[in-house]
């Protein structure tokens, strides 16, 4: 797995003269494909083996009493979402890109995000105007790349001191010159500083039961819009992420 360093690193030696770039390209679909045939060829027995579980569970109710029962579903649905993360990671620079009214889509993906979340005590706070220009985008990545951002402020939100302020997210999209400007912002745990370094590295997690690959996505997602994403985070004051994107 390539690290986005090591992506940086392969770009800049594509830049340097075309025969460079096409060997590269032909290296990097070829690693894509293969894991892809990969993840695929896991995925199809570890379906049969959650449905063969579910069967048992229906003829023999018992099981349910049984130790370490749920921590063998437990372990069998963290597989599951390693390999759905493991293909979003793999296919994040494949965009299908389409001409996307950004304060419709954005204001979609809010109303979604505040309906998760209606149940929790979680303030959501939205500011997207409604002048936004029309951008460029592969809508089903952009979106999962966004909400993998709101759903890591949900996270964080949840590792606060319980008797600690009001737990809020605010969600911001702006325009600037030529460039979308996308905030997620949250009052939760923050991010030590050491632990910036690597968050955007894929397999890099501090979560007991993440794959290290969300933010991952996320930053090849932008990246293969040509955007960027920035953090600025501080321990127990809370994190912003900032995605930039072009606007041609």
């Amino acid at each position: 797995m390539l690290s986005s360093t090591d992506h940086d690193k392969l770009q800049q030696i594509m830049q340097e003269n075309p025969e460079n770039e096409a060997l590269i390209n032909r290296l990097l679909t070829s690693h894509q494909m293969e894991i892809s045939t990969i993840s695929h060829e896991i995925r199809n027995p570890l379906t049969l083996v959650y449905s063969t579980l579910q069967l048992i569970e229906s003829q023999h109710p018992e099981v349910l009493t049984f130790s370490h029962w749920a921590e063998l579903h437990q372990d069998i649905e963290y597989m599951t979402f390693l390999l759905e993360d493991l293909s979003s990671y793999n296919n994040g620079e494949r965009l299908e890109l389409t001409p996307v009214s950004a304060s419709t889509y954005f204001r979609r993906i809010a109303l979604s995000f505040a309906a998760s979340i209606v149940d929790t005590d979680i303030e959501f706070v939205s500011r997207i105007p409604e002048d936004l220009p029309e951008i460029s985008a592969d809508p089903v990545k952009l979106r999962q790349a966004v909400l993998n951002l709101l759903r890591n402020a949900c996270d964080a939100l949840n590792k606060k001191a319980p008797d600690s302020q009001k737990p809020v997210i605010t969600f911001s999209v702006t325009f600037h010159t030529d460039s979308l400007h996308i905030g997620v912002r949250d009052n939760g745990c923050g991010i030590a500083p050491e632990d910036q370094k690597t968050i955007f590295e894929p397999f890099v997690t501090h979560k007991p039961d993440g794959t290290g690959l969300g933010l991952a996505i996320t930053r090849r997602i932008i990246q293969a819009h040509h955007g960027t994403v920035t953090l600025n985070s501080v321990l127990h004051n809370g994190t912003t992420f900032t995605l930039t994107l072009p606007v041609q």
